[in-house]
């Protein structure tokens, strides 16, 4: 079965919703590390059911994107 365009765009849409929430957390600097990795965990676990084959790309894109974020904001604030 075929995904359609519109359905492509939708679970990209809502990866990035996700990814962009845990940015979010990794901002707010009271926010407990360990549920910010709960958080990740979903993102993950969600690309992998979408795009289990594109898992490289999740690493390249959205973990480096969380550890800077983190080695910008966090380890600064400790």
């Amino acid at each position: 079965m075929r995904i359609s365009e519109q359905r492509k765009r939708e679970r990209m849409r809502e990866l990035q919703r996700m990814a962009d929430h845990v940015c979010s957390l990794i901002l707010i600097s009271d926010y407990p590390e360990i549920d910010i990795e709960i958080e990740k965990s979903k993102v993950r676990e969600r690309c992998e059911e979408l795009y289990p084959d594109r898992m490289d790309l999740y690493e390249m894109i959205y973990e480096s994107r969380f550890n800077r974020l983190w080695e910008q904001f966090r380890e600064l604030s400790e």
